[in-house]
């Protein structure tokens, strides 16, 4: 017993954790929250998230690379290598018109490819939201079950995605325009000079501001909500309102994150197919060079498209939580309340 007038020993109060069915706590994250959560639901769900963009774009980037194999069986497609090899001490190569198809033909068809790639990854996307929303009360979907999650939403994801790059190279075109108009009027180099200083900062802090209030967000909005395309755009601006340095400083760091890594990984293929274009001449090089090419793209999507979709998701979960107690919705969906 301890004698009169000591206090008593300190005995810590239990700590309350939140509840955790699935890979994120049912409370608001923190960036680590967010990022062990993306690599966990990637990890323990390839399929679904590495798998879907892995073959998203195998199936796009298989077009470039049928499409240069049946030119090279029809065409001559030498001059094609021989014009990536060319120095500018070399005299001129004549051009034919079937030099000129073959070179349109290969080129046409990788930026058809990506083009392709483009809108599967979109699909893509809106998978994965699924498959976060899904992780975070502890359940796992297949392949198949996040396709069929997507279903009624496809084509207005697309339209999304749409208006919101037509919206993107409005912004951008008149503000290119802005420049055409400053240098045709102007009589001299200083005023071209002070619009740049004024014009260039803010023209960078529009871009940031449309890029995390109306573009980042409304696609987990649009896919995990019942909403149309408009409203998913004002969704995602609801939620990133005072929360916008918060909101940008995790995507711009994700952002990074995921191109240095995307570079890194398929940085070797990439490289070795543009140095076997130098050893390998005619077109057994320009057949190899995209090869090489489709392959990177392939690899650099495996790991973007599944990284950035998660952590986006996580932050409109994450925005929910803060800001309309969504953790208690979340506990309902898992069987920890009851409604």
């Amino acid at each position: 017993m301890g004698q009169v007038g000591q206090p008593a020993p300190y005995v810590p109060a239990p700590q309350l954790s939140a509840h955790k069915p699935g890979a994120i706590p049912l409370r608001p994250l923190g960036l680590g929250d967010m990022y062990d959560a993306a690599f966990k639901i990637i990890r323990f769900n390839p399929r679904a998230t590495v798998g879907s963009a892995v073959l998203v774009a195998a199936v796009a980037m298989a077009i470039p690379v049928l499409v240069t194999a049946l030119l090279g069986a029809v065409l001559d497609l030498s001059l094609t290598g021989d014009l990536a090899t060319a120095s500018p001490s070399d005299e001129p190569l004549a051009v034919t018109g079937e030099d000129v198809a073959g070179i349109a033909g290969v080129f046409g068809s990788l930026a058809l490819g990506s083009v392709l790639q483009g809108i599967g990854l979109i699909l893509v996307g809106g998978m994965i939201a699924h498959v976060v929303a899904a992780a975070a009360i502890g359940h796992q979907l297949s392949l198949g079950q996040a396709w069929a999650a997507t279903r009624g939403k496809r084509w207005r994801l697309i339209g999304l995605t749409f208006l919101l790059g037509l919206a993107t190279t409005v912004l951008i075109t008149l503000y290119v325009l802005s420049w055409v108009l400053v240098a045709v009027t102007a009589s001299g180099w200083q005023g071209p000079l002070v619009y740049g200083l004024v014009s260039v900062p803010a023209f960078i802090a529009v871009m940031l501001w449309f890029w995390v209030r109306v573009y980042y967000l409304p696609v987990p909005a649009l896919m995990l909500e019942p909403i149309g395309v408009f409203a998913a755009i004002a969704r995602g601006n609801r939620l990133t309102r005072r929360a916008f340095w918060r909101t940008f400083g995790i995507g711009l760091l994700t952002f990074v994150i995921a191109q240095v890594a995307g570079s890194m990984l398929s940085m070797p293929v990439s490289l070795l197919s543009q140095g076997v274009i130098l050893g390998v001449p005619g077109e057994a090089g320009v057949y190899l060079l995209v090869v090489g090419q489709a392959l990177a793209s392939v690899i650099t999507a495996a790991f973007v498209a599944p990284f950035t979709t998660s952590v986006a998701t996580l932050q409109y979960v994450d925005l929910r939580m803060r800001k309309e107690a969504f953790d208690v919705v979340l506990m309902e969906r898992a069987g920890l309340t009851r409604s």
